[in-house]
């Protein structure tokens, strides 16, 4: 029987995914990245793309946006057969070195969620990739000779309930950048045994008025998911 939400059956999700939260951005990865694609889940416009990058077959999945739905798509595609789990994604920065279409790549993430506070039963955690997830992901950034950030990064909630100098506070304790997937794609990889990783794109400052321009935006995400497909065909054979 399939899960409730990722409508698939074992063997159609890939050992290697890829997770953003956007279904126009799952879309954009099978579109301009994988070969051979076949569209396993619709449901809740989760979309679910398996494919082929370089010769390996992997997943595009969206998660939707919030850890109570990302911890839902991860747990299932843990059922499903998935391995590795990569979050691609974008972010609003409190580093002020941090510019608009930078890449980084967590080393940790702070669990300022709700979904791994009910997991943990209130335990304090800390949300870290998988060492091999986040050495390849690093390798296939410096590879490519561009502009990339390795660091700490906060998962939160409420988008609307930021407050920017609040979330810049957070600058002081090593945190770089703020999203809303991550800590909970970390816990379940590590509750499960499988292996997670994550990269972010910057869109922005926190307290910015204006997002940037959009073609700076999408050059930044297609960088972010090469990178991320690079950093997995390092990982084939090793996880």
């Amino acid at each position: 029987m399939s899960p409730l939400h990722v409508r698939a059956q074992t063997g159609d999700v890939a050992p290697f995914v890829l997770l953003p939260g956007d279904p126009s951005r799952a879309q954009y990865v099978a579109d301009n990245f994988l070969d051979d694609v076949k569209t396993y889940n619709t449901y809740r416009s989760l979309l679910g793309f398996t494919g082929v990058y370089k010769g390996m077959p992997v997943s595009v999945q969206t998660t939707g946006m919030g850890c109570p739905s990302a911890s839902i798509v991860a747990e299932e595609l843990v059922q499903l057969g998935a391995r590795v789990l990569v979050r691609i994604g974008t972010s609003g920065a409190v580093d002020p070195a941090l510019q608009a279409g930078d890449l980084v790549i967590a080393q940790g993430a702070v669990p300022l969620d709700g979904t791994t506070r009910q997991y943990l039963e209130g335990r304090p955690y800390s949300a870290i990739p998988s060492w091999p997830v986040l050495r390849s992901l690093a390798a296939a950034a410096e590879s490519s000779g561009e502009r990339y950030h390795v660091g700490l990064i906060a998962t939160e909630d409420a988008f609307y309930a930021t407050n920017p100098e609040n979330a810049r506070e957070w600058h002081r304790y090593g945190v770089m950048a703020f999203e809303m997937e991550a800590a909970a794609i970390f816990l379940i990889a590590k509750m499960r045994g499988v292996h997670a990783g994550a990269l972010v794109t910057v869109s922005n400052q926190i307290g910015d008025k204006e997002f940037i321009p959009q073609e700076i935006l999408q050059r930044g995400v297609h960088r972010m998911v090469e990178t991320a497909l690079e950093g997995l065909l390092l990982l084939e054979g090793e996880v």
